[in-house]
């Protein structure tokens, strides 16, 4: 349902059941899906791919060009999944030619005033609070969860089921399943409350408990602590998950809280 005060380009490609409200503009070389409500004063700018069940809250800015002087107009999109909240005055910049994309998952909840630059791939079930800004090319898992303020420094990682304390300034890689606190961030424990909501057996939270003491907490460099950790440690699905990103990590990961003070 489109209001007659709304711009919707004829190249735009809106699904049914798709309530448009007054002065949203939708650009040309759009596609969004069935189910999906754009607030007023909503901009979705070409190159947008917005899933089913979306919510899209006034203000927002979808896919608007890079702010990047590398980008020259190449067609880039930005993807977003099912079931994703995008609250007030929230911006997603579309990709370059690095990955082409910027993309956010499915059942995904991004409060007001955050942004989301450049070739940033953000995964599935996420929370960001009020003002969590993410720099390019950033990679963030699935379940994570962001509280307010928080900023993230181009190129980091940031594993699944981690959560990042509120006005953290995100320099290095966070590792999956952990609580990130402190200036510098740091280790500062497992997201325990996290899992549990999530399913994780008090077995399962144990063990992701003694992989990290051994990264952590007995002042081994983390080439050592990862080397224990795949002799000592049982093979399971999130031990490999954790030396998978340690292993993987361009930035390096954050530090324990001991370690660094």
């Amino acid at each position: 349902m489109n209001q007659p005060l709304a711009y919707v380009h004829p190249g735009a490609k809106i699904a049914k059941n798709v309530v448009i409200e007054p002065f949203a503009t939708i650009h040309n070389n759009v596609i969004i899906g069935e189910g999906t409500w754009i607030g007023s004063n909503v901009t979705i700018m070409e190159g947008a791919r917005i899933g089913k069940n979306c919510s899209i809250f006034p203000g927002a800015v979808i896919s608007a060009p890079p702010q990047d002087l590398k980008y020259q107009g190449e067609e880039t999109t930005t993807e977003i999944g099912d079931n994703t909240t995008i609250r007030e005055c929230v911006t997603i910049n579309k990709g370059t030619t690095d990955r082409m994309k910027t993309k956010i998952g499915d059942n995904c909840l991004i409060m007001a005033y955050s942004h989301v630059a450049h070739d940033c791939i953000v995964g599935n079930s996420c929370i960001f609070s009020n003002n969590t800004t993410l720099a390019g090319h950033i990679t963030v898992g699935d379940y994570v969860v962001m509280a307010g303020m928080t900023a993230v420094h181009q190129f980091c990682s940031v594993g699944n089921h981690a959560f990042v304390t509120g006005g953290s300034l995100v320099r290095k890689d966070v590792p999956p399943f952990v609580k990130a606190a402190r200036e510098p961030l740091s280790y500062v424990g497992i997201n325990s409350v996290g899992l549990r909501r999530r399913g994780f057996s008090t077995e399962k939270i144990r063990e992701i408990q003694d992989i990290y003491r051994i990264l952590y907490q007995r002042n081994y460099n983390n080439t050592q602590a990862a080397a224990i950790i795949e002799a000592e440690m049982e093979a399971t699905s999130e031990r490999d998950e954790i030396l998978q990103f340690i292993k993987d990590s361009q930035r390096g990961i954050m530090k324990g809280y001991f370690s660094t003070n």
